[in-house]
């Protein structure tokens, strides 16, 4: 059984991670073995999956730690000193640490320049009781060649001594490539506010995922692990079956990752995301990477793909990428009305998967098979693509 959910080498895993026995909560897993983590993944998959089509072997990753090309940490006062790290599971205790075994190692490296710059700079931790203090958390962001975006997230717009702290940061981390200050006032769980100022540099970095360029920005949603992400969307691909002629939809399409990676393999593409921000990125990095046959919607996936079908819009494949929510039944009514020759769902909750895909299947679509990614070693989760055809 092994055999067939994992071809690659055998990766004994560790806890040496001090957070992992005070329940950060980051990697659940940490302490399973790799193949097993695997088969876990794999009989979950089966069990919810398995009734509508074939579910092919867990594609799992050769070295499964040191993956995450994202970061987010929060800063707290612990025993009079700034520190940062992440929370403990269920709780607002910072753990502190900058040596996360999930984390690509230039952003530990990252996070401990952060710290020790920000604890030159004299800046305080906020305290959300309070509603005093300076910084909140910070978000990096990297490329393939090792550039790192910093974000600050603060509660208020000032941060004075923010050109000291980009000149430690230039010469600690001369690897960084832009530092930006995001400014959150309100007092949620969310990370990031709406505002940002750049403090340094452009403002995004620049990684490439199947050839194609793209910027990613703090608020930029871009999966956390390119290695595994190149896998899953050439499958995607690959299902598509795209010829140069096609007119393609890609539905929550974020910055356009799939939509763009698709587009010179098809005759039009349209993509669609409610965040402004999104589309903004997607359409800079169509022209980044001079891609004039791809063009983005401002929209609900749902309200535009049920006006399109209502105007007579007919797609020959439409991509659906939803958030851990799945879709809705609208949207898959709506594509159901535009009867594309193929539809290909990329999922990150089987759950929410398993769901829409029996509604595909009441109005009359069949899967094919279902392809699992491990986008996520060390934890539950798992991206799956399958592909949906007319019977």
């Amino acid at each position: 059984m092994f055999k067939r959910i994992i071809k690659e080498r055998s990766i004994p895993m560790t806890t040496t991670c001090l957070n992992f026995t005070k329940k950060c909560g980051g990697c659940p897993l940490l302490a399973m073995p790799y193949r097993e983590q695997l088969a876990q993944k794999q009989a979950r998959l089966q069990e919810l999956l398995g009734g509508f089509a074939p579910v092919k072997a867990v594609q799992g990753m050769t070295d499964p730690l040191h993956y995450r090309n994202k970061a987010i940490a929060s800063f707290a006062a612990q025993h009079g000193k700034l520190v940062c790290g992440l929370y403990a599971e269920g709780t607002h205790k910072v753990l502190p640490g900058a040596d996360c075994l999930l984390q690509e190692d230039i952003l530990n490296k990252t996070l401990a320049a952060v710290l020790d710059a920000a604890r030159t700079c004299r800046w305080t931790a906020y305290d959300e009781d309070r509603g005093t203090g300076l910084l909140r958390h910070t978000v990096l962001r990297s490329s393939a060649d090792g550039k790192v975006l910093v974000t600050l997230v603060t509660p208020g717009p000032e941060l004075p001594g923010s050109k000291n702290f980009c000149a430690a940061m230039r010469k600690k981390a001369p690897w960084v490539v832009s530092i930006v200050q995001n400014i959150n006032p309100t007092r949620t769980s969310a990370v990031l506010g709406n505002r940002e100022k750049t403090l340094y540099g452009p403002g995004f970095v620049l990684d490439t995922l199947c050839g194609t360029q793209f910027a990613i920005s703090s608020r930029s949603f871009y999966q956390v692990n390119r290695t595994q992400t190149e896998v899953l969307y050439k499958k995607a691909l690959e299902l598509a079956k795209l010829t140069g002629r096609e007119t393609v939809v890609d539905a929550y399409c974020g910055i356009g990752t799939i939509g763009l990676c698709a587009a010179p393999q098809a005759k039009q593409v349209i993509g669609v995301e409610r965040n402004p921000a999104a589309v903004k990125d997607a359409a800079a990095n169509a022209r980044r990477n001079k891609i004039a046959n791809a063009h983005f919607v401002c929209a609900d996936a749902t309200e535009w793909m049920t006006a399109a079908a209502g105007e007579g819009l007919r797609p020959d494949v439409v991509f659906l990428d939803p958030p851990r929510a799945g879709s809705t039944p609208e949207c898959i009514a709506a594509v159901n009305k535009m009867k594309p020759r193929r539809v290909v769902y990329v999922s990150c909750d089987p759950e929410t998967l398993a769901r829409d895909v029996a509604a595909f299947t009441r109005l009359g679509w069949r899967a094919a098979k279902f392809c699992p990614v491990d986008l996520f070693p060390q934890t539950r989760h798992v991206e799956t693509v399958v592909l949906m055809s007319r019977k």
